[in-house]
């Protein structure tokens, strides 16, 4: 019973189950249908509204596209017309631009600028759209007349505002170094600042739109030397401007790429004439200041400097001018033998116009470079990079070569001298070379980058001087051993011969040019001038670089050989006298005055570097002299001797013979004193310490054996007369040797 009682609860279950999916399908079925029909009136709904899209579409495009293209016709119509103003205005240019070229850019190169933009702009209009138009001929022909205006007023104000550099501030800018207390750059102003900016914006506008070569018009060569292969250039004088704020865009195309600018010649020529008139004018300035105080006076920097406001005189010149004079004297003498005194005078007028002339050209040279560092730095502003080297090298060519020129008229007149037999002419060379030496650093890094023949112009006048006076001190090494022995030009009195003294003098002059000498000597060197080992970086050297151990050495050695042909010469005089005695005493003179001057002077120390011994070689030969000259003595103090003379008892009666060998030796002793005395009273030693000496040794040597004579013979009458021959006491023969070389006693 159990199972049909659980399987018809299950039946029913069943059926009440299916019941429910019956009325869920049901209302499924329900759903779907009135979907369905929503679907239907959405798609009636959708087509309805698509078909009247279409009807809307197709009305409105077509008025769209009628729209569209009358904008596009307006927008076309403004650009045409624009256009048209714009063409229009090209053939206008040459009308508005009349007046404002005809003028010139005098005082408003701006507004002239602009105006040559707008005809640049009218030419290249009509080039690309009409170039048969008669038009563009006008607007080429207003552009040429603008292009010319621009460069005569380039040219117009660099001739107007471009002066020579006043003296005073030459002097200031070359001496400032030394001279100020404050070091302060001194500033030359070549260009008014205003101007200066106008030049620059006319040349930055010339090098762009220069003459176009394509035109067949006239065409200006540059001729300049050397091409710039570096941007280095000298350190400026003055400061540089700013040049950038003004300078015109680049807004308009080139006419050709091969354009050439004659605007650097004018340039180029101007700057070179007023270079070269700030260095004469120097030059004039210096003779007519020199000529009345012999020194330079700078009143722009008075307040800034020591003391007194001048500028520092060299030294030099009175050194040589002394050194000339006595030196003329001696090569007078040499060539007609006359003696120089009787020329002296006429000579300090030359020679003190030759001062002038070296110092004004050594001052020259200095205003030389520092102007030329100035020159550069102004160019560098106005020139183009490419052609800032070689316009300068053009620039300084005049004055350079001026400068060079006296300095070869410097160096002939000096190798004329020599032929002359004037050796003073090197004096006149050392101070220049020792400047143009001093100041070759400066002078190539001003001319870097210039042509090989501008930079090779001062180092071909160093070795000319070099050799000019090389050959100088060669052949006044020469006349030292050579000068002609002959008696009317031996003093007399035995003192110092001229020769000695000029051959001192001149040595002296060295000392103050040790280097420049040195350097003189080095280029004689290699022809085996010198026997001095040398040492192997000094020989594969120029002569100018030998090193200042080595110079000294090579100037040592040439003051020895002058000493030695000095010695050999005197030796060679000192034979013209008879009296051997007085040939000592000269000799005793010129040996001592040697030693003394090589003493009171540096001259000792610079001998010692190749010859040690030099001071006791020298006083070694005074001694000897000295011996030569007490001989002559013994002719008096021989008589005071007992030579061939018997021995004599006191009381003894002397025989006839005995007394008359006795009378005799008074005699000879009071006749040779009194001639000597006599003789030698007119001989000259000028060293008092010297004449001390000698006159104290002689006197002793004398006295001493006098005084023995008179006691041996004091008691032994030989003479009814003994005051006929006892003539002199002991001490009236000192004081007769006291009055020796002395003419006013």
């Amino acid at each position: 019973m159990i199972p049909t009682e659980d399987a018809s609860a299950r039946k029913r279950e069943i059926e009440e189950k299916l019941k429910q999916e019956q009325e869920t399908l049901a209302f499924i079925r329900e759903n779907l249908e009135k979907s369905d029909q929503l679907t239907k009136g959405m798609v009636s709904i959708l087509s309805s509204f698509e078909s009247r899209l279409m009807q809307l579409e197709n009305s409105i495009i077509p008025v769209h596209k009628q729209t569209e293209n009358l904008q596009r016709l307006q927008e076309n119509v403004d650009k045409t017309l624009s256009c048209m103003d714009h063409v229009i205005s090209y053939y206008h240019v040459a009308k508005d631009t009349d007046k404002i070229i005809r003028e010139g850019p005098t005082g408003r190169l701006d507004e002239y600028l602009a105006c040559i933009a707008k005809i640049q702009k009218a030419v290249e209009y009509f080039q690309d759209n009409n170039p048969d138009s008669p038009e563009l001929n006008l607007v080429k022909a207003r552009f040429e007349k603008g292009k010319e205006s621009l460069e005569a007023e380039f040219r117009g104000l660099l001739t107007r505002y471009s002066k020579p550099v006043p003296p005073i501030l030459i002097l200031d800018a070359i001496g400032v170094d030394e001279e100020l207390e404050v070091q302060e750059e001194v500033t030359l102003e070549h260009l008014p600042e205003a101007v200066l900016q106008d030049i620059i914006i006319i040349s930055g506008w010339l090098v762009e739109y220069g003459r176009n070569q394509g035109q067949g018009q006239r065409v200006h060569r540059v001729r300049m030397r050397g091409a710039p292969r570096t941007r280095r250039g000298p350190t400026p004088v003055h400061r540089h401007r700013s040049s950038e704020k003004r300078r015109p865009s680049p807004s308009m195309r080139f006419y050709s790429s091969t354009i050439l600018y004659d605007f650097m010649n004018v340039y180029f020529q101007i700057r070179s004439n007023q270079l070269d008139r700030s260095i004469k004018g120097l030059k004039e300035h210096f003779r007519k200041s020199s000529a009345s105080s012999g020194i330079l006076y700078s009143p722009a920097v008075q307040t800034k400097r020591k003391d007194t406001p001048t500028k520092k005189a060299p030294k030099r010149p009175g050194t040589i001018r002394k050194a000339q004079n006595l030196l003329k004297q001696y090569s007078q003498h040499g060539l007609d033998g006359k003696k120089g005194g009787a020329n002296l005078t006429p000579l300090e007028g030359k020679d003190d116009v030759l001062d002038i002339e070296i110092d004004s050209y050594i001052h020259c040279i200095s205003a030389f470079v520092k102007l030329a560092q100035s020159e550069y730095a102004l160019l560098s502003e106005i020139i183009p990079e490419h052609h800032q080297k070689k316009t300068f090298d053009s620039l300084i060519q005049e004055a350079l070569d001026n400068l060079m020129l006296e300095g070869d008229n410097i160096v002939s007149a000096a190798r004329k001298a020599i032929l002359r037999h004037d050796y003073s002419a090197v004096l006149t060379i050392f101070p220049i070379l020792r400047h143009l030496k001093q100041t070759k650093p400066d002078f190539d890094t001003t001319l870097q980058g210039t042509a090989a023949s501008t930079k090779n112009k001062l180092p071909t006048l160093i070795t000319s001087m070099e050799t000019t006076g090389a050959k100088a001190l060669e052949e006044f090494a020469d006349s030292i051993k050579n000068d002609p022995d002959k008696e009317y030009n031996m003093p007399k009195d035995g003192t110092v011969h001229e020769l000695t003294s000029n051959a001192i003098l001149f040595l002296q002059q060295l000392l103050d040019f040790q280097e420049t000498a040195g350097a003189m000597l080095a280029s004689q060197v290699l022809g085996d001038t010198y026997n001095i080992p040398l040492d192997p970086r000094e020989t594969s050297s120029s002569a100018s670089s030998y090193s200042s151990e080595f110079s000294r050495r090579l100037l040592s050695t040439y003051i020895c050989k002058v000493l030695g042909n000095l010695q050999l010469n005197l030796l060679s005089k000192s034979k013209v006298y008879e009296d051997q005695a007085l040939s000592a005493i000269f000799l005793h003179n010129n040996y001592n005055y040697i030693l003394k001057s090589l003493e009171k002077s540096e001259l000792i120390q610079l001998v010692a570097v190749t010859n040690k011994k030099v001071e006791s070689s020298y006083r070694e030969l005074i001694q000897q002299q000295i011996q030569v000259y007490q001989r002559s003595w013994y002719k008096v103090t021989e008589h005071l001797t007992d030579r061939n003379m018997p021995a004599f008892q006191p009381g003894t009666k002397l025989k006839d013979k005995e007394r008359q060998a006795i009378k005799d030796k008074f005699k000879g002793f009071n006749d040779g004193l009194e001639e000597l005395c006599k003789i030698q009273k007119g001989w000259a030693i000028p060293d008092k310490e010297q004449r001390d000496f000698i006159r104290q040794a002689q006197r002793k040597v004398v006295s001493e054996a006098y005084k023995a004579f008179l006691q041996r013979y004091a008691n032994i009458s030989f003479t009814k007369n003994p005051e006929k021959y006892h003539k002199y006491r002991p001490d009236d023969v000192e004081d007769m040797i006291e009055r020796l070389f002395d003419t006013s006693a």
